[in-house]
């Protein structure tokens, strides 16, 4: 069946004026989502999204997409075409692979010695915006999650076991001396100086 003919038989729905904001939710969520959500969220009536989400579906397999929207467990999400499994699987493996930019290596640092620590505070510390890296960090595996913080609500981080093990230590203990090994980085010797400072003057 074609797109036309789908569309015919699903009350006339409005494929061109649904579109974008469908593929717009569904291209930003992290989870499947049911045709009630996105009805919610488009502000369509919900039998006119979920005529519109099969008619989406038809049309990216019609047109021989790398990507397909499937109904899957009661909800709708991208998924890449299986055909083209090996291409994503090179992509995603390289992408491991890769040597960390500067910026991510001092993203990391920062983690290491400052944990658990949230995003604002580490590029306070490196006076940059480090959200980008810190996506990247965590997407490698190098950095996860560690809870929030309790005055500011923010999501803090520490580095994971997968770090300890790719830079052949057991524990955080056994890191460097920071100063020798990171010469370009003097705010964050001397923000590592003042806490000390600070915790001398309070022992």
């Amino acid at each position: 069946m074609t797109v036309n003919e789908l569309e015919d038989e699903t009350l006339d729905v409005p494929l061109v004026d649904l579109r974008p904001a469908l593929e717009a939710v569904l291209m930003v969520a992290d989870q499947p989502l049911d045709h009630l959500t996105l009805a919610s969220a488009v502000g369509h009536p919900a039998d006119q999204v979920a005529a519109a989400l099969d008619a989406l579906a038809a049309e990216y397999a019609e047109q021989d997409r790398g990507f397909d929207l499937r109904n899957v467990a009661g909800g709708w999400r991208y998924y890449t075409r299986e055909e083209y499994a090996s291409v994503v699987e090179r992509f995603v493996l390289d992408g491991q692979q890769a040597r960390l930019t500067q910026a991510a290596l001092e993203t990391l640092a920062v983690v290491a010695y400052k944990q658990p620590v949230s995003r604002a505070r580490v590029s306070a510390i490196r006076g940059v915006n480090v959200d980008g890296v810190m996506r990247t960090l965590v997407t490698r595996g190098l950095v996860e999650e560690a809870g929030q913080d309790h005055a500011s609500g923010a999501h803090l981080y520490r580095t994971s076991n997968y770090f300890l093990e790719r830079i052949g230590v057991t524990s955080l203990d056994e890191l460097p001396e920071l100063a020798p090994y990171l010469p370009d980085m003097d705010d964050l010797v001397d923000e590592l100086a003042s806490d000390l400072m600070d915790e001398s003057a309070t022992a």
